[in-house]
């Protein structure tokens, strides 16, 4: 298991080409569950419109979908977005996808609910554009909804921190992530080595690492108020124990 989600700031192709690497089919599995967590720790009823931003190839929307909600995902990877409608029309879900930028898309009070999942906040290296993300969820909230971000934590990372691990897939896939921490444990850069039928492929990216007082920080600048910290997606206390980050905030 890595010890780091996926989540950083990659082109297009990049994040194409790494599709199979992230989104293992142990990790699509995991989506029922982790919506049915979502769903109880938000408490999302019928009738609800959600966001998914980024959706990735859709795991968490055709989950959502599946509940009767209705959902909009959004992600700047073409591939993904053509990925999440396949997975809805296969399962006969109803749900919107389109491609665009966190930090443009915008429905003004459109949603009850807006999630950013699995590391998703933080892909750029400019502060003020990573704030720009969470004024935007704001601007897409309806007054009384909520937003929910999910990654992992500075503290998470810390504690468990490894500059190198490899694994091997079912179909012999080898791959090697490597990490590097800089800027005051502000930012990490991780390059993916794959290497399947005697071919190899090498992609590296960065993203922003937020500790709870600095993601809870970004959130109240953006006008958000009662936020919250928990240390998994069950409710746990953000603790010494947390396997995740997971901040969850009102738009008054």
């Amino acid at each position: 298991m890595s010890t780091l989600d996926a989540g950083c700031r990659a082109d297009a192709a990049h994040w194409t080409d790494l599709g199979d690497v992230i989104f293992t089919p142990d990790r699509m599995d995991a989506a029922a569950d982790e919506v049915n967590k979502v769903m109880e720790l938000l408490d999302i009823t019928a009738g609800c419109k959600i966001l998914d931003m980024p959706c990735g190839p859709g795991r968490h929307s055709a989950e959502l979908a599946g509940h009767g909600l209705e959902v909009t995902g959004i992600d700047a990877t073409p591939a993904f977005v053509d990925a999440a409608r396949a997975r809805c029309k296969v399962r006969k879900l109803k749900a919107e996808f389109d491609v665009g930028d966190m930090r443009t898309f915008c429905r003004p009070e459109g949603f009850d609910i807006v999630l950013n999942l699995f590391t998703s906040f933080g892909y750029f290296h400019d502060d003020a554009e990573n704030l720009s993300v969470a004024k935007n969820f704001f601007n897409n909230l309806r007054p009384g909804g909520e937003v929910l971000i999910d990654m992992m934590g500075k503290e998470n990372l810390a504690r468990i921190f490894q500059p190198r691990d490899w694994r091997q897939t079912d179909d012999g896939t080898y791959i090697l992530e490597e990490r590097q921490i800089s800027e005051d444990w502000n930012w990490i850069d991780v390059t993916w080595t794959v290497i399947k039928g005697g071919k190899q492929r090498q992609v590296s990216c960065g993203h922003r690492i937020y500790s709870a007082s600095e993601l809870k920080r970004t959130l109240t600048d953006a006008g958000f108020i009662e936020v919250s910290v928990y240390g998994n997606l069950d409710g746990a206390d953000y603790d010494l124990n947390a396997e995740r980050l997971v901040v969850t905030a009102l738009k008054p």
